[in-house]
């Protein structure tokens, strides 16, 4: 589905910024308004590109970054957290969980792999890492972590609006929220929602996920804002989850037999999934399956994935 850069009404006072095509590092955000308070859900991957964010906020909606109040980081991923110090006055929100991942993948680690991968270290790894970030500037993101967490559910009033936050996480990644305004009838979803994109699962269970989309269906939103991909509506939120129980049976079916992650994910057929952006991701969908259904602790090896995702990138292209 085309959709358009830039800033969508979704009324009430509430609006979403859309980012095409969605693919990795162009996420959406969105801003919630009442009573003149103002709440951010999400920041984006650099500073130049939510500084452009706010900056169309202040000439289409009347809000001055100065005046946001709150800053809401539906997880730790940097395409959702690395415009964050250019709300200098706003509490910054998240959860408990994502707020220890931040700390352990800090802008800096981001700008030195693509550095080396762009100069030809990492191997197959390092040059997909630095292809697919390449519109990005790590190097000039000041980190500024959360002020305020979190665990289980929070919630925040933004002039008469009551907004939930809701820790649904561990799914894509360790602690992912997501912010539902009743009132409005608006759910601002994180990356629990990639629509026309692979979803990534870095932390699982796949479970988790699944049971984040039922709960949004539960809360039949008029308006669903994913973190990456266009506007949708429960359609939407089930073929998310059709893809991840495909996934994990797909998954298990191989572990059973004891084939290994990497050679199971070159094994699995797509089908209607294969035209999805991204969809080398499922070389790392299917190792979070393997270490759920191993009993492994093991932290992913993010570099070994990426290399694996290189792999399939650069073998379909």
């Amino acid at each position: 589905m085309a959709y358009a850069k830039g800033l969508t009404d979704l009324g009430n006072g509430l609006w979403a910024w859309m980012q095409p095509d969605g693919g990795w590092g162009f996420s959406n955000a969105g801003l919630i308004t009442g009573g003149g308070e103002a709440a951010l859900v999400d920041t984006l991957f650099d500073e130049a590109l939510t500084d452009e964010m706010l900056r169309a906020m202040e000439a289409s909606c009347g809000v001055r970054r100065d005046a946001i109040d709150t800053v809401v980081n539906t997880h730790a991923n940097g395409d959702h957290t690395h415009g964050n110090a250019l709300l200098t006055n706003a509490e910054i929100v998240a959860s408990e969980a994502s707020a220890r991942e931040m700390e352990a993948f800090p802008p800096e680690m981001l700008a030195q792999l693509k550095a080396a991968g762009g100069a030809g270290a990492l191997g197959e790894a390092g040059r997909y890492f630095a292809e697919i970030f390449a519109p990005f500037d790590f190097a000039g993101v000041r980190h500024k972590p959360p002020t305020r967490t979190f665990s289980g559910h929070a919630s925040l009033d933004v002039g008469s609006h009551r907004v939930q936050l809701l820790e649904v996480g561990p799914a894509h990644t360790a602690g992912d929220v997501i912010v539902h305004v009743p009132d409005a009838s608006a759910v601002f979803t994180g990356d629990i929602l990639f629509i026309e994109g692979t979803p990534i699962v870095w932390a699982g269970p796949v479970s988790n996920w699944i049971a984040a989309c039922d709960l949004i269906e539960a809360m039949n939103p008029a308006h669903i804002v994913p973190g990456h991909g266009p506007l949708t509506d429960l359609s939407g939120v089930r073929e998310v989850a059709d893809y991840l129980r495909f996934v994990e049976a797909e998954a298990v079916s191989r572990f059973t037999v004891g084939m290994g992650p990497e050679e199971a994910a070159l094994d699995i057929g797509l089908g209607r999934y294969a035209g999805w952006k991204d969809a080398e991701r499922i070389a790392v969908n299917v190792d979070t399956v393997w270490r759920e259904w191993s009993g492994s602790t093991d932290a992913p090896d993010a570099l070994a994935l990426f290399g694996r995702m290189a792999k399939l990138f650069y073998d379909r292209r």
